[in-house]
């Protein structure tokens, strides 16, 4: 078991994952792990602990659903692509788009462990707009790999949403892991 955890460990997710509909990806991230590489080369392997689903255009609470725009044209790109804004002013949000070209879809990373909520992990993590853009298969400081180890899923409403009505933000797309129970090694 040892030995097979380390070798999945290493293996990054490949495009085939992120091409598939949010609602699939979203709760499939959670127990993989969230690779970064900063710039004095340190790496920190944390493993996902939380995160939402916005599915495209429909999706009041997703950014999509006011159409294509300067801040949203990553999203109708193929999946796998990292998705970062800005929110109130000081906070990075660490998205990955999913699903194919022209079907605007995202998972927001919410939390990795030791860090919950998406502002603290961006922090954390030195995440900031500079990965926007770039692809997770082949980014060289941001990626995704494989945890053979399975994981209890609970749903929950999205957070922070009221105002894409009561349809949307009461939708089961927040998605979560209780790491407490847990011992990785």
């Amino acid at each position: 078991m040892m030995l097979s955890f380390f070798l999945a460990m290493n293996k990054r997710l490949d495009t085939s994952f992120f091409r598939r509909d949010v609602l699939d990806v979203a709760p499939d991230l959670l127990g993989k792990f969230l690779v970064r590489k900063l710039s004095d080369g340190t790496i920190i392997r944390s493993i996902i602990t939380e995160t939402e689903a916005y599915r495209g255009e429909d999706d009041l609470a997703c950014h999509a659903s006011k159409g294509r725009t300067k801040r949203t044209e990553i999203m109708y790109h193929d999946g796998g692509y990292i998705y970062i804004y800005l929110i109130y002013g000081m906070y990075w949000m660490l998205n990955f788009v999913t699903a194919s070209n022209e079907i605007p879809q995202a998972v927001l990373i919410r939390g990795i462990e030791h860090y919950n909520g998406p502002g603290k992990l961006t922090r954390a993590l030195d995440i900031n707009k500079s990965l926007h853009g770039l692809y997770l298969s082949d980014c060289e400081n941001l990626w995704c790999e494989y945890n053979p180890i399975k994981f209890q899923i609970q749903k929950s409403k999205r957070v922070g949403i009221d105002y894409s009505g009561e349809i949307w933000k009461n939708k089961l797309w927040r998605f979560q892991i209780d790491l407490s129970n847990i011992n990785r090694y």
